[in-house]
């Protein structure tokens, strides 16, 4: 779990490796993220927009932007949490994530949110030692 609190906002990753949508043999690998996002703050906020960008292993980078969150752009009044679940899939074994998210205040002044850099790692593998 990776953790960041940024203007009285905290953003919660859980990453997790989807074996079953994985094809190594391919160069394909698949990566859950579950994300909380919860608003400490004493003010509702709209989160507007985000930005993640990834990387794979061998230093590749992606970049995503766009509106909303799930095709959402959710309300969070003060105390409560908005939670959802999105996938990445990678070219590599392993990578990371790191992004931010634009919020809109009531008095329509934006801000901006981060999001803690995670790693999508597939389970460690058992080594034999001879």
């Amino acid at each position: 779990m990776y953790k960041r609190t940024t203007a009285h906002i905290t953003v919660t990753v859980t990453p997790a490796y989807l074996a079953e949508q994985s094809n190594p043999e391919s160069g394909k690998w698949a990566f859950a993220y579950r994300v909380e996002i919860k608003n400490g703050s004493g003010e509702p906020v709209r989160l507007r927009s985000r930005y993640w960008h990834i990387t794979d292993d061998r230093g590749h980078v992606e970049e995503v932007r766009g509106p909303g969150v799930l095709g959402e752009e959710p309300l969070l009044p003060p105390g409560n949490s908005y939670t959802y679940t999105s996938g990445c899939p990678l070219g590599t074994p392993s990578g990371f994530m790191r992004g931010h998210y634009n919020f809109e205040r009531a008095d329509g002044s934006m801000f901006q949110v981060a999001i803690p850099a995670f790693s999508l790692d597939i389970p460690a593998q058992n080594r034999t030692l001879n």
